[in-house]
């Protein structure tokens, strides 16, 4: 008899990484980690965390960050903190302390007064989950305290921001006196007059030496680091150039060789400029993520709450769901909930991109962060912490931010490689200068060029950079993107498939037309035919009953309701004896229904329910799902950018060919059931192009799934923002539009940046070989290439929706 053995489910985290100066070392992280078995991850040198997947238990996360840390580079702790319910008095707080640092890898401080554990920890040794899991062995309980990490994170790179601005004013003042040198050296072409020294020689030493290997450290621990993991990095071409500059002319100034020139400005400069690149493209890359901030930013610290008559101010990690909150006016909703009282207006312009308020009354939905209008809400908590829209935001917009896009595989490839083919080329450059001119100096000279010159930076910041703008951008717009391969293939799409009902449509009945007959009124047919209705919880009785609230109809008693499953409705109104339902129904009934009463609605495929009072036809009352207000300027819009538009419905052709018409389609599939949709989707990927699908819907996920890109509009079903590789917060197929020009923006420039990267390799390499380049102006110039690259990036954040 054998054994069944599960298959050992997959864990997924993320953390931080330190340490990486280029692609490079992204790429060899990645090596690194993937050797490992089952594991798969992906590491970010825009966001510097890792993303990591394992699928094999003989791997531990412990096993992941050791490997990382062999490698050379750094895991940083995690902090966090945890609000703390249960504790009653100092020695709670002591004793919690106790238990919580003697878990590996943790540190702690509980504070009584503020009820709060503030933790730092090591990422793959602990995790939050068991953090809390002790706290509740110890007999306290313990809730996450929001977005600290972030704002640990926030304030470590503040702080390496400023020891690196000190660090490069003390350069700058160690280079100046050397920059004397420059005028005359470039003067003289690009290896100056080996005996024009305008600053003593000893004094050029006692500048250029602090600056080298003090300011320069980074460069030689990060190369180190490098060199120890089995591989290379822009550290390593920062530091063998500029140490070989140093060392020549250390030598030639302590044997006092006054034929040979000095090279101590070259150095300087050149670590000096390139601290001033990694300084602007540090302050340019926080500014990637600056949609990001600004959604975490969002979330209110403190929610209002009645208690014993009063409203009193709670912190909003205090909240759970099903606690009531109240919304003051001018106040941001705290967490998601549900109104129970009151009506206002909210601006969700935050998450949706929508201006326009939206009307909320008892029964409808709220979410974090929206804010109030003039009006007093009383809402009940759903979702909270972790599970409010808002976060879903922010962690889809993380998770696309970290993801790589199919278009970054060749930079990734040439950055693994680029390295040791620069110190090659700048080896025979050395050689060969030397052979063919017996020329040390001059040599020298140009393989140092050739080494600062070279800059695989800006190849592995190309792309990530301006995925995260335009995931940002999207976020903003009410679209996020699931992962940065989406993005990449929207651009793509030649064919949309869309849901009708909820995408195309406004996915509910209303009555559209009233066809009353002589005697009767429209308003007194439409209040009947709601009496008799008014228990029914049937959608088209909810369009009914809507339409008699919006004419202001007085309803009359209703007796002796009875249904006729799937036919109708029979009942006494004010003492009458009324059928309501299908014609057939009431025809069977006994009651004339002509056809020329309702023979046009039905050929526009409306549904008809009729009414009849003492058994004679008092009128008849069409109900459809209507065709939302922007659906044919959205279609228009996609035919406009060469996309075909096809509507998939599991509705009857009549119904399918009339709102295909109002929307103008270019093809329409009715009668189509949820399975047949994914297969409908796979014959138009058959034809040769990129299919997108649009949906709302359960029954849409299949063809989502199905789709090469496939669009959650209005965060319907779960299970379709599952499926879906961009969701749309806002109800309109708009978005999708909006999220295709985002897509083809962001692909603009990422090939821009991959141009510009590329093409600086490809010509200041060779100038560099052939002797163009003075070394300084090739230090500066590397030194500038990642900043132009992220600076062209940024140019994204003038994208806007429908333009």
């Amino acid at each position: 008899m054998s054994t069944m053995v599960s298959p050992t489910p997959s864990l997924t985290f993320e953390f931080p990484i330190a340490g990486m100066t280029c692609a490079a070392c992204a790429t060899r992280i990645e090596k690194v980690l993937n050797r490992l078995p089952g594991v798969n991850a992906t590491v970010n040198l825009g966001t510097e965390k890792a993303r990591v997947s394992i699928a094999d238990a003989a791997t531990q996360p412990a096993d992941v960050t050791a490997a990382v840390r062999k490698a050379g580079f750094e895991v940083p702790d995690v902090y966090t903190e945890l609000v703390i319910g249960g504790m009653t008095c100092a020695a709670c707080a002591t004793r919690l302390e106790k238990v919580l640092n003697r878990v590996p890898g943790v540190e702690a401080q509980v504070s009584f007064a503020t009820e709060r554990a503030a933790l730092r920890y090591q990422p793959g040794v602990t995790d939050i989950t068991r953090l809390q899991e002790v706290v509740a062995r110890a007999g306290f309980e313990a809730h996450e305290g929001g977005a600290t990490g972030r704002e640990q994170e926030r304030l470590r790179h503040a702080q390496a921001w400023a020891h690196d601005v000190r660090r490069f004013l003390i350069a700058v003042l160690l280079t100046l006196p050397l920059a004397l040198q420059m005028p005359a050296m470039l003067g003289a072409g690009p290896f100056g007059d080996a005996h024009h020294d305008i600053v003593p020689r000893w004094l050029q030493l006692l500048f250029a030496t602090p600056v080298q290997f003090w300011i320069g450290a980074r460069f030689y621990r990060g190369a180190w680091s490098a060199l120890r993991g089995g591989g290379a990095n822009m550290d390593v071409l920062v530091a063998l150039g500029t140490s070989m500059a140093w060392i020549f002319s250390a030598v030639v100034t302590v044997l006092d060789l006054h034929g040979q020139h000095v090279y101590f400005e070259a150095s300087a400069m050149i670590i000096t400029l390139i601290l001033l690149g990694k300084l602007l493209e540090a302050r340019a890359k926080a500014r990637t993520t600056a949609a990001l901030d600004a959604l975490v930013r969002l979330q209110p610290r403190m929610a209002w709450v009645e208690r014993d008559g009063a409203i009193v101010a709670v912190p909003v990690e205090s909240l759970h769901p099903g606690d009531g909150f109240v919304v003051r006016p001018g106040d941001a909703v705290p967490v998601d909930g549900e109104v129970v009282a009151g009506v206002s207006t909210l601006n969700e312009a935050m998450l949706t991109g929508e201006s326009m308020p939206v009307g909320k009354e008892a029964g409808a939905k709220v979410f974090a962060a929206t804010l109030n209008g003039e009006g007093v809400l009383h809402c009940r908590a759903t979702g909270v912490g972790a599970h409010t829209l808002l976060a879903g935001i922010i962690r889809m917009v993380e998770q696309a931010q970290g993801s790589r896009a199919p278009v970054q595989r060749l930079a990734d490839r040439i950055s693994a490689v680029f390295v040791p083919v620069v110190v090659t080329i700048a080896l025979a450059t050395l050689l060969g200068w030397w052979w063919a001119g017996g020329d040390f100096t001059q040599a020298l000279v140009n393989s140092v060029a050739v080494l600062v010159i070279a800059c695989p930076c800006a190849l592995g910041l190309a792309t990530p950079t301006a995925i995260m703008v335009g995931t940002g951008q999207g976020a903003r717009a009410g679209m996020l993107v699931k992962n940065a391969e989406a993005l990449e293939l929207a651009e793509k799409i030649t064919v949309m498939a869309v849901d009708k009902t909820g995408t195309l449509t406004e996915g509910r009945p209303a009555v559209t037309d009233i066809v009353a007959l002589e005697g009767w009124r429209d308003v007194d047919l439409v209040a009947v035919a709601a009496a008799l209705e008014q228990s029914s919880a049937h959608p088209i009785a909810a369009a009914v009953a809507a339409e008699a609230a919006r004419l202001g109809a007085v309803l009359p008693l209703c007796e002796e309701a009875r249904a006729v499953a799937g036919k109708g409705l029979s009942g006494r109104v004010a003492g009458r004896a009324v059928l309501l339902g299908t014609p057939d129904f009431l025809v069977s009934n006994g009651v004339d229904v002509a056809q020329s009463v309702y023979g046009a609605l039905a050929a526009e495929g409306k549904t008809l329910v009729a009414l009849a009072q003492d058994g004679v036809l008092a009128g008849v009352i069409a109900v459809a799902d209507q065709v939302r207000a922007d659906s044919l300027a959205a279609v228009a819009r996609l035919q406009a950018r060469g996309i075909k538009v096809v509507m998939l419905t599991g509705d009857h052709a009549a119904t399918a060919a009339v709102i295909a018409a109002q929307t103008g389609v270019d093809e329409w599939h009715a009668g189509v059931l949820p399975g047949e949709k994914a297969d409908a989707v796979r014959v138009l990927a058959a034809t040769g192009g990129h299919v997108g699908m649009a949906g709302d819907g359960i029954n849409d996920a299949p063809a989502l799934a199905a789709a090469d890109v496939s669009f959650a509009i209005g965060v319907g079903a779960d299970v379709a923002v599952e499926a879906a590789d961009v969701t749309l917060v806002r109800n309109s197929l708009n978005g999708v539009v909006d999220a295709i020009d985002l897509s083809r923006a962001t692909l603009s420039k990422i090939r821009q940046n991959l141009f510009f990267a590329f093409m600086y390799n490809v010509f200041g390499i060779p100038l560099a070989v052939f002797g163009y380049l003075n070394p300084v102006i090739a230090g500066a110039a590397m030194a500038m290439s990642s900043v132009s690259v992220v600076s062209n990036s940024l140019l994204l954040k003038r994208w806007r929706p429908g333009k």
